[in-house]
């Protein structure tokens, strides 16, 4: 069982039904691991919920009961504000506005919990923004730890030497504030954007060389949810070979597994062959380089849900146990910074 730092008053009890949780849990799954710290997690505001059509918001308070539901004692907060530059949705008015509004109101929430909330900007890196963006979020305790990049969502194209050249801009902003870069790398699905090797090697070989210094944690182990698309284990490779070499350039990568066991249209079908092949990769980079985490709660698939699917790896209970204790860097300097 983990301890917790010891508080006083309401933060104590809070603490308390923790532990007893954690306890709980543990004898009835069979001393079943649980891990530290969800790693991707969301919030959802009202004017973000108007904006995708969701039928209700998810706040701090949310997350905190799904995170005392699952044993979680810590949970990175990625900020939505890239989704008003979305160029997939019809443009909003006072755009940047909205953005500063929105990693505003992530901030607030966070700051409710600080001891258990670990708040990250949001930006679409190729607005003409988002290198102030960035540097206005520098400054705010809530938001500092990092910037969250959505390649999908923005429309991103590594084969684009334009985008490629906005993106190092904003490598290199984060990476001079001393700021985690969380990146959905996966390309657009809808419009079906080219994504794999190629792309990868982009990002290798042009992207990561502009933050020498900045955490760079790939979500959804490369791909964008499940395990269904050759093009993501064939993205993941590349970093996998690289990280064999021991190339310097991924030294500062880790990959967060956040919807990757339990979702997909082939998880029911081929899930002895996903939990595998997943098992596997998850070997290749090093159990140290993984973060567990479960995405946005309100979707339905809570941190318990993603739980459950993740211990279904078959992974040893020395690997589980690692994965579930991984303290990022950047977890690591949020208190002192």
């Amino acid at each position: 069982m983990r301890l917790l730092q010891c508080t006083t008053g309401r933060e104590h009890i809070q603490h308390l039904r923790i532990v007893l949780l954690i306890f709980f849990t543990t004898i009835v799954c069979g001393a079943q691991s649980t891990p530290l710290i969800d790693y991707h997690q969301h919030l959802l505001s009202p004017e973000v919920a108007k904006l995708i059509g969701a039928s209700g918001t998810f706040s701090a308070s949310d997350l905190i009961a799904e995170m005392d539901r699952a044993g979680l004692r810590k949970a990175v907060v990625l900020s939505l504000a890239y989704q008003f530059g979305n160029p997939n949705r019809p443009p909003v008015q006072d755009e940047y506005a909205r953005v500063k509004a929105e990693n505003d109101w992530t901030a607030e929430q966070v700051k409710q919990y600080p001891d258990r909330l670990v708040g990250v900007c949001g930006i679409d890196p190729l607005r003409e923004y988002a290198v102030a963006e960035i540097e206005r979020c520098a400054k705010n305790l809530y938001l500092r730890t990092g910037v969250k990049l959505h390649f999908g969502n923005s429309d991103v194209d590594l084969d684009n030497p334009a985008h490629v050249g906005l993106l190092r801009k904003v490598f290199q902003t984060a990476d001079r504030h001393h700021m985690a870069i969380i990146v959905h790398m996966h390309a657009n699905v809808t419009h079906h954007r080219p994504y794999g090797k190629k792309e990868a090697e982009i990002f290798l070989n042009q992207l990561l060389p502009a933050a020498p210094h900045s955490v760079v944690q790939i979500a959804h182990l490369a791909g964008s949810g499940g395990w269904d698309d050759p093009a993501t284990d064939e993205a993941l490779s590349v970093f996998l070979h690289a990280m064999a070499d021991r190339d310097r350039r991924v030294a500062h990568v880790y990959f967060d597994i956040s919807g990757v066991a339990g979702l997909g249209d082939a998880w029911e079908s081929k899930k002895d062959e996903i939990v595998s092949e997943v098992a596997s990769r998850i070997r290749q980079a090093g159990v140290r380089r993984i973060l567990f985490g479960s995405d946005g709660a309100w979707t339905g698939f809570t941190p318990v849900k993603a739980i459950a699917a993740y211990h279904q790896l078959p992974l040893t209970k020395d690997e589980i146990s690692t994965i579930d204790n991984n303290l990022a860097p950047y977890m690591k300097v949020t208190k002192q910074r």
